[in-house]
C-alpha cells in the first residue's frame, strides 16, 4: 500500500506495515561500479519498451553501467542491490556527444535485491523493477559469501572485491573488481543530482536523487564480468559483454536521498 500526505506536509508511503516519510534517506552505503561502451542499436532494442532513447556519446555507441550497492544504514534497512543502468536522453532531449554524457539520465533496466521490504518499496514508490535474488560477496572483511558483510575497510583500502547474483537458482551476473586509485575528496565531495528512470506496469517514471560520495577510487578497466544462463545474463551478452570496461570505481560511502517518483507517461 502506498499513499500521500496532504499538500501541507511530506508524502508518506506504507510498505509492509511500515510508514516511510519522503524523501527516503540513505546514510551509509558502499558502491562498486563499471561503465561499458556498447552498441547503441543493441542497447536501444533492449530498452525500447520504455519509450526512452539511449544517449549516444559517439554516433554508434551507448553507455551501460553495472553496479553493486551495499546499503548499510538507511530508511529501507540493510540490503544488497545489483543494477544494470542504461544512460538515456531525458524525454524531449536529442543531446549526443561525450561532453553531454554527465547530464544524461540513467534508465534502471535490472534491479535485483535480497530483501522483501526494499523490493516492495522500490516497486510501489518508484516503479523500480526490483526482483528477489541471492548474492554472494567476495572480499568482505568478515568472510566471503556473507550477506551484508562488513566491507568498509576493504573498500577504503582498495582491496579486490567480487560478487555473484543468482536469480531462481541461475547465475545472472558476476563481477570481480581490481583496486583503483584514490581520488582527492575535493573532486568528489560536492553533492550530485541524478535523475533515474524506471518503467513498470506500463508507467514511465522519473526519480530525482541527490548523492554525496566519499572514499572514491577509479581506474580504467579493472573489472571482470561473468554472465550466466539467467535471462538477465543472456540479455547482457547481446550487448557484447563480457568485455573491457571503460572505467571502474569503488566508493567507501554513498549518502543519498530519494524523492517521490514523477509519472511521465
Amino acid at each position: 500500500m502506498s499513499h500521500s500526505a496532504s499538500d501541507s506536509g511530506p508524502s508518506q508511503h506504507t510498505i509492509l506495515g511500515t510508514v516511510l516519510t519522503m524523501p527516503v534517506q540513505i546514510r551509509t552505503a558502499e558502491q562498486h561500479m563499471a561503465m561499458f561502451s556498447v552498441d547503441a542499436d543493441a542497447a536501444q532494442r533492449m530498452i525500447d519498451y520504455s519509450g526512452l532513447r539511449v544517449y549516444r556519446f559517439r554516433p554508434r555507441r551507448a553507455v551501460i553501467v553495472l553496479m553493486l550497492m551495499r546499503y548499510v544504514d538507511g530508511d529501507l534497512g540493510p540490503y544488497l542491490e545489483y543494477g544494470t543502468n542504461v544512460m538515456v536522453n531525458r524525454p524531449g532531449s536529442e543531446d549526443a556527444g561525450l561532453r553531454g554524457l554527465g547530464s544524461a539520465g540513467a534508465f534502471v533496466h535490472h534491479l535485483p535485491v535480497d530483501g522483501e521490504f526494499t523490493l516492495q518499496a522500490g516497486r510501489q514508490i518508484w516503479g523500480y523493477p526490483k526482483v528477489l535474488a541471492d548474492f554472494t560477496v567476495r572480499g568482505a572483511d568478515n568472510g566471503a559469501g556473507v550477506r551484508g558483510a562488513d566491507n568498509v575497510a576493504g573498500v577504503r583500502e582498495g582491496k579486490p572485491f567480487g560478487f555473484d547474483v543468482n536469480i531462481d537458482g541461475k547465475l545472472a551476473v558476476g563481477m570481480d573488481f581490481k583496486p583503483g586509485l584514490p581520488v582527492p575528496s575535493a573532486f568528489t565531495a560536492k553533492p550530485q543530482v541524478q535523475s533515474t528512470y524506471s518503467y513498470l506496469d506500463g508507467v514511465l517514471r522519473e526519480t530525482e536523487g541527490q548523492m554525496r560520495l566519499s572514499g572514491v577510487r577509479y581506474r580504467p578497466g579493472g573489472v571482470t564480468v561473468r554472465l550466466g544462463e539467467h535471462p538477465y545474463g543472456r540479455e547482457l551478452s547481446t550487448l557484447g559483454l563480457p568485455k573491457r570496461a571503460m572505467l571502474s570505481s569503488s566508493v567507501c560511502n554513498v549518502q543519498m536521498t530519494f524523492a517521490d517518483a514523477k509519472e511521465i507517461s
